[in-house]
């Protein structure tokens, strides 16, 4: 390891320790994810512990909370503690609008989300974040793991002449990309949006790599054969690095608050020909700056 590299991984793991009150907060690893207990997602939330959930999320960036039993309306009374429920796109046929049904089949040939991506980066607003909530696993009692990346780090990991490089840069992300092999509905407008390459978070201020391989399809400062050579190593970079990730594992009733701004995630398609079932609600209120 470089001493860059050790460096950036110092800063993570020796970070200062939050006090909680009304949580426990216990680390899935040094870098990224915690497990959340003593909240009790079905009833109104008090509002110091709203908080402590609010710093542990700035925090950790992926919070799990085990043995929840909600209804639709309270996962999204949660979600609205940090912003506005954001419309699934393209709409559901029915059903509330803002509830992603994430349901495998014991026929389904693949799921959605098995490969890294952020959830709408081709939006020209991303989402802040999203709330999974699993019911179902698959029968042998395990698989379907969603791995997550830490892409502050990421972007602290690379050299000091790359980041130089990549600071000034943007990237396109497309829709079309992700929806490649689907056919979107006949009045689904395929959303395309120009974002910064290295991005800052709006809460904290901090770097991370904002390239995904689902959506980023070209860096515009570069000609055609670069920003792919490019972009390969840095979709590389966040795939083969393990330091950066984090595993959950999944249990019946359990709710996953991760954050789209500096998180990526992949969900693992393992269990064929199983089935499991969840659903989604993603938070409005999350664009990147430069």
């Amino acid at each position: 390891m470089e001493s860059y590299e050790r460096e950036a991984l110092e800063a993570v793991t020796t970070r200062p320790v939050y006090s909680y009150r009304t949580l426990t907060v216990e680390r899935i690893t040094p870098v990224l994810g915690a497990e959340v207990s003593g909240v009790d997602l079905s009833q109104e939330i008090p509002a110091e512990q709203l908080e402590e959930i609010r710093a542990a999320f700035r925090d950790h960036h992926v919070l799990v909370f085990r043995d929840q039993t909600i209804t639709g309306e309270q996962h999204k009374r949660f979600a609205t503690a940090f912003g506005e429920p954001r419309p699934v796109n393209p709409p559901p046929p029915e059903g509330d609008p803002c509830i992603l049904e994430i349901r495998t089949t014991s026929a389904a040939a693949d799921v959605a989300g098995n490969g890294w991506h952020a959830d709408g980066t081709a939006d020209a607003e991303p989402s802040l974040g999203s709330m999974l909530y699993i019911t179902e696993i698959p029968e042998p009692g395990c698989g379907g793991d969603t791995l997550f990346a830490n892409m502050h780090l990421a972007y602290a990991m690379l050299s000091p002449a790359m980041r130089a490089l990549l600071d000034p840069m943007t990237a396109i992300h497309d829709g079309a990309q992700a929806l490649a092999g689907y056919t979107p509905p006949a009045d689904y407008v395929i959303p395309k949006s120009e974002h910064p390459l290295i991005a800052r978070h709006p809460e904290t201020d901090r770097k991370l790599l904002y390239v995904n391989k689902a959506y980023t399809s070209r860096i515009p400062q570069l000609s055609a054969d670069e920003s792919r050579a490019l972009l390969d190593m840095l979709f590389d970079t966040i795939a083969r690095r393990p330091v950066l990730h984090c595993r959950v594992r999944w249990t019946p009733g359990t709710l996953v608050f991760w954050d789209n701004r500096c998180v990526q995630h992949h969900a693992t398609y393992d269990y064929y020909p199983y089935a499991r079932y969840g659903q989604r609600v993603a938070i409005n209120g999350g664009p990147v700056k430069g």
